[in-house]
């Protein structure tokens, strides 16, 4: 049998088979169908969730609608729920977002990491804004936090949006954005989470970093991404890094109209390691979670069938071969 046919027979028996009945159920953003749901979870697989939201300049309002996702995803039985860049705050004028930055042990954050405790689910948090080193700056931070309420890890964001889009507006994170420096990734129930938030999805390095240097499994990729580059871009941007590295991609949307300046792309996606999206909503404006379930033999048969890792080159081969 080709690998093709191997992985194809992999991904109808370890995931969901694909047929027309089904991808309804699996798209569904309510609780009672899932719960419903005629296909069983397949062996050895975990639930999980990616949040698509359209965050305004109101941070108790965007509680209450990651509260109300959060305890969706949970009655679904995730054990992890995704939320995209800026879930907490979008500001409306320049600046907003500076004057609303917290730290990390900060009340808001506290708010969340209760969430979670209560609703007994990891959080994926992608771009809050934690308080910078100074009052003029911020750091665009994904935090993850698991079903305890207990911060386990945190990255800033290293890639700044710093863009002028081409029949949109000019971007310049950096005016108000320090940018980190570290790769991140964490262990967690549904396996080694690799860490990054929105524009670092055009930088392959980082994924290829957090792959084959840090072991990631999953990667996640909370986004905020504009209408123009989202329509060019982001599925095939999100499919790429899953093929290229073998893993997951959960990458949990902004949509919609924030206010009178800025409008995101939305289309949230989980996609498997063979590059195939298997949760996404039906409507790419809603607000609501797509689920999926991870099934990590899958990501090692994969691996196993196609070993890029053994195979790939290392650094000093590339330096000497460009000279």
């Amino acid at each position: 049998m080709s690998l093709s046919s191997n992985l194809h027979h992999l991904i109808g028996a370890r995931l969901y088979h694909f047929t027309r009945s089904t991808i309804p159920r699996l798209h569904s953003i309510s609780s009672s169908s899932l719960l419903s749901d005629s296909n069983p979870m397949p062996t050895n697989s975990l639930r999980v969730a990616g949040a698509q939201m359209t965050s305004i300049n109101d941070l108790a309002a965007n509680f209450a609608t990651c509260s109300r996702l959060v305890h969706e995803a949970a009655s679904a039985g995730a054990k992890l729920i995704c939320f995209p860049e800026a879930f907490s705050y979008v500001a409306a004028k320049d600046g907003e977002s500076v004057t609303i930055a917290q730290p990390l042990d900060g009340p808001l954050m506290n708010q969340y990491c209760s969430l979670a405790r209560e609703s007994n689910i990891w959080l994926s948090l992608g771009g809050f804004q934690e308080k910078g080193s100074d009052d003029q700056h911020l750091c665009n931070t994904h935090v993850i936090v698991d079903d305890t309420g207990k911060i386990r890890s945190s990255y800033r964001k290293i890639h700044l949006f710093d863009v002028d889009v081409p029949g949109g507006r000019l971007y310049k994170e950096s005016n108000f954005t320090e940018p980190g420096k570290d790769v991140v990734a964490i262990d967690s129930p549904i396996g080694r989470l690799g860490l990054s938030v929105c524009y670092d999805l055009r930088f392959p390095e980082i994924y290829q970093l957090l792959r084959f240097d840090h072991g990631a499994q999953v990667l996640l990729v909370p986004s905020a991404f504009t209408k123009v580059t989202g329509e060019a871009h982001w599925e095939i941007l999100l499919r790429a890094r899953a093929i290229e590295n073998q893993c997951y991609v959960i990458a949990a949307a902004q949509a919609g109209k924030h206010n009178e300046k800025r409008e995101s792309y939305g289309d949230t996606l989980i996609i498997d390691p063979w590059g195939t999206i298997v949760g996404r909503l039906p409507d790419r404006l809603s607000t609501g979670i797509a689920v999926a379930d991870i099934d990590l033999s899958l990501v090692d048969s994969v691996r196993e069938k196609m070993p890029i890792a053994k195979q790939r080159k290392p650094i000093d081969f590339w330096k000497a071969a460009s000279l």
